[in-house]
């Protein structure tokens, strides 16, 4: 008998739809307190937002095994969009409101084979530097006891946020 998870998510584009309404650090606090709904890709992977402050964001979850790729551990997907949350919301957490970004790239080096053994793992993710319209900031995936399991960077690219039609 084949396994079964379910789970929920909110209307995206309720949260889409504040972007650049306050400051970036402004907007991941109000994700972070469930103010605003977190985005969809978090309950499908089962992450949180655990910290976020100017130029730092932390997500983490619980490997299970409906991570794994076909050789019995975590996909490098997962690792990827961990550590691609983490580095991006570190860049966001920098924005003035009326700002927003989208990364343009993703280098992610693996470290460590990660599978539901693992225990709770944290993206963590900091700016190392912002201008006008880039970024860069990189993020590394941790075990409950520091470990590096992967580590990336990614460039981000910075634009102003449409005005909300009235």
């Amino acid at each position: 008998m084949g396994r079964v998870r379910t789970y929920e998510w909110d209307d995206p584009s309720i949260t889409a739809a504040a972007v650049g309404t306050a400051s970036g650090l402004e907007f991941l606090r109000s994700v972070q307190k469930r103010q605003l709904p977190a985005a969809p890709i978090s309950a499908t992977l089962d992450f949180t937002l655990d910290e976020v402050a100017e130029g730092r964001a932390v997500f983490s979850m619980t490997p299970g095994e409906e991570h794994y790729n076909p050789i019995g551990s975590v996909h490098g997907g997962v690792y990827a969009t961990l550590l691609d949350s983490a580095a991006g919301c570190a860049v966001q957490s920098t924005l003035p409101p009326g700002m927003g970004y989208t990364s343009l790239d993703l280098s992610v080096k693996f470290l460590k084979r990660i599978t539901s053994d693992t225990g709770r793992i944290r993206a963590i993710g900091t700016i190392i530097s912002r201008g006008r319209q880039t970024a860069l900031a990189q993020a590394q995936l941790v075990d409950e006891g520091d470990r590096v399991l992967a580590h990336a960077t990614s460039s981000c690219m910075i634009f102003p946020v449409p005005a909300a039609a009235g």
